[in-house]
C-alpha cells in the first residue's frame, strides 16, 4: 500500500492486521530513507537505530517469506521513502495499491506534526512516479483507493478492495483495539495519537480545511497529482 503521510495509512494497516491471516510491516524503508537523506524527522535517531538502513535488504524482505507464517503480507509504504538510488525492482513482486487523500487534508494534518512541509515531504510527486512505473509494468492502471471513500463507507470500500485483490473481505477489518500495537513503528508516539484512540475508521469527512499562505500554495502544487490518480480510483 503506497501513500503519503497523514493519509489513513495507519488505520488501513490496523484493518488488515485485524483480519487474523495477515502480517503487517509499518513503513519498511523509513530508517533507510532517513539514513540516506539526513532529513530531520521527529524521532529520527530512534527510527534509524530501530530499523534496517540497507534499502536492498529491506526490498528483499518485502518479497518474503511472509512473517509469522501468515498467508497475506500488508506493507504500509510511504511514497516519499522511495528516493533516487533505491532500487524499485522489487515492485514487480508485489501487488501494489495506491492510497490517496485530498492534499488539503494531508497538508492540514501534516503541518500539525511537522512544521513547514514541502512537496517532497507529503509524497504526491513520488506517488505519481510509482503509479506510472507500476502501470508500465502491468500494462494497465494499478489499484487506487481514496481515503474519503473508505471513511464514507468502510465496509463497502474494503469489500471492493478485497475483491480486486482476490481475497475475502473479513468483518474484523472494521474494528481494532484502542492503543498502541506491537507492530507499530518506533515513531508511533509522535505520529499515531489519533489512531491509537480509535477502534475503527472515523466517519465521513466534511468540507475541506481552509488553508492560506504557503500551505495553500503547497496544496495547489499537489492537487493535479492527486486528481490524476483519483480518476483511476477503485469503485469510481
Amino acid at each position: 500500500m503506497w501513500s503519503g503521510p497523514r493519509n489513513l495509512s495507519t488505520a488501513m494497516m490496523y484493518a488488515f492486521a485485524a483480519r487474523g491471516d495477515c502480517a503487517v510491516w509499518d513503513e519498511p524503508f523509513y530508517a533507510a530513507y532517513l539514513k540516506a537523506t539526513g532529513i530531520q524527522h521527529p524521532m529520527a535517531a530512534e527510527v534509524i537505530a530501530a530499523g534496517e538502513t540497507d534499502s536492498a535488504k529491506v526490498a528483499a524482505a518485502c518479497l518474503g517469506p511472509i512473517p509469522q507464517g501468515q498467508s497475506l503480507f500488508y506493507q504500509k509504504h510511504m511514497t516519499l521513502h522511495m528516493i533516487p538510488g533505491f532500487d524499485r525492482g522489487f515492485l514487480r513482486g508485489l501487488e501494489n495499491v495506491f492510497l490517496i487523500r485530498h492534499p488539503a487534508r494531508v497538508v492540514a494534518s501534516y503541518s500539525k506534526k511537522r512544521e513547514s512541509p514541502t512537496l517532497a515531504d507529503i509524497g504526491f510527486v513520488q506517488q505519481a512516479e510509482l503509479f506510472d512505473q507500476v502501470a508500465d509494468q502491468l500494462g494497465r492502471a494499478p489499484l487506487v483507493i481514496d481515503s474519503a471513500d473508505i471513511r464514507a463507507n468502510p465496509r463497502q470500500a474494503l469489500t471492493i478492495l478485497c475483491a480486486a485483490l482476490a481475497i475475502p473481505f473479513v468483518e474484523s477489518m472494521l474494528h481494532w483495539p484502542a492503543g498502541p500495537k506491537h507492530y507499530d513503528g518506533v515513531w508511533a508516539p509522535h505520529w499515531y495519537g489519533a489512531v491509537h484512540a480509535s477502534t475503527g475508521f472515523d466517519g465521513a469527512e466534511t468540507g475541506l480545511p481552509a488553508l492560506t499562505g504557503s500551505y495553500a500554495d503547497l496544496t495547489e502544487a499537489a492537487l493535479p497529482l492527486y486528481q490524476r490518480l483519483y480518476a483511476y480510483r477503485t469503485g469510481a
